[in-house]
């Protein structure tokens, strides 16, 4: 996979990075400077702020909040009004952390949605004349090298090569690694035009028993079309096929799996669920009403529309790489970000 990547400091006014202040209460890294990392999904506008630590860094703030940026792109080919200040509500937020924590260094990047919209350029324009916040729109291909550089330590141990995915709003990628160095080398991937946005508003049907189990056996045919070629390249003969998922769809089955009353990264970054399991819950899921849905903890109002379309990636996925164990983790593209940045000035 090629490296598309560019040094994106947070830019405000003339354009300059801000220099952190020193605390002499770091210890080991007393002169360690605050680097941030903001990724604008289809669904979501995430932040880290984090500072060198032994352990590779230390988050000292992040903020999340669902914008649903790419919400009716699909059908208008547009970014919509509403959509759009949304984002700008969220990205002014992360404006003011980033200030207020006198951030060194950051990238800021933005994803399908903003690849797919005839108004996307104008979009990254208006936030920053706005927000100060620099959006670099990047790659399918650099989105999936970020997310596996932010989370490929959680993989299970092994010789034989691993299967990553993300599924986010708009587009879900797939990259298998061979693990037996320190850094991960990528074998192949590929990107499907199917997120959890994009594919809810492309299936719609009654919702009754019936046409809840149509829609979700549509959206599995969709998105099973949709990997096919990737599919066919896939090596057969591997002994223990080891999976690790990272996206809120794996992040909130995960935490249905462990009936959970809230969300708890604790819990949820790092476990290691059977995928039986994720299937079980993910029909039970396709089967509900929205309603129904959206009395679950961790999925509530916010998810009950969406997370049926994240099931249906997550169990075509388990279809063509059929691992007996799936691994979650809750880091991704910020993560790799960050650790580009603090590797080498660089993400």
């Amino acid at each position: 996979m090629g490296d598309s990547s560019t040094q994106m400091p947070y830019r405000r006014g003339a354009g300059q990075a801000r220099s952190a202040a020193t605390n002499p209460a770091r210890g080991r890294f007393p002169d360690a400077r605050h680097y941030a990392a903001l990724d604008l999904g289809t669904n979501n506008c995430r932040l880290l702020i984090a500072r060198p630590s032994a352990t590779g860094f230390t988050v000292v703030d992040a903020f999340s909040r669902i914008v649903r940026l790419g919400e009716g792109l699909a059908a208008t080919g547009r970014l919509s009004d509403d959509a759009i200040d949304r984002t700008l509500a969220a990205l002014s937020i992360c404006a003011e952390k980033l200030r207020r924590r006198h951030v060194a260094l950051s990238r800021s990047v933005a994803t399908e949605a903003c690849r797919r919209a005839t108004n996307g350029a104008d979009f990254i324009e208006r936030a920053y004349r706005e927000t100060g916040i620099a959006l670099d729109i990047i790659t399918a291909e650099e989105e999936a090298r970020l997310a596996v550089l932010g989370c490929h330590i959680l993989i299970e141990p092994g010789d034989d090569p691993a299967l990553v995915f993300d599924i986010g709003g708009g587009s879900t990628e797939l990259v298998l690694i061979d693990t037996r160095s320190a850094v991960p080398r990528v074998i192949d991937w590929h990107s499907a035009p199917w997120g959890v946005v994009s594919l809810t508003e492309s299936v719609t049907a009654p919702d009754s028993a019936a046409g809840r189990a149509a829609a979700y056996a549509e959206m599995r045919r969709l998105v099973a079309g949709s990997f096919a070629g990737f599919a066919a390249r896939l090596p057969k003969d591997i002994a223990r096929p080891r999976l690790l998922g990272t996206s809120g769809t794996v992040t909130t089955l995960a935490s249905v799996h462990l009936a959970l009353e809230r969300y708890d990264r604790a819990a949820v970054d790092g476990l290691i669920v059977p995928a039986e399991a994720m299937r079980r819950i993910s029909a039970d899921l396709a089967g509900k009403s929205i309603d129904e849905r959206a009395q679950l903890p961790c999925i509530g109002t916010e998810r009950a529309d969406l997370v049926v379309a994240g099931c249906a990636i997550l169990e075509t996925i388990l279809d063509l790489w059929p691992a007996e164990r799936l691994g979650v983790a809750d880091r991704g593209i910020r993560e790799g970000i960050l650790r580009r940045l603090m590797r080498g000035g660089t993400a």
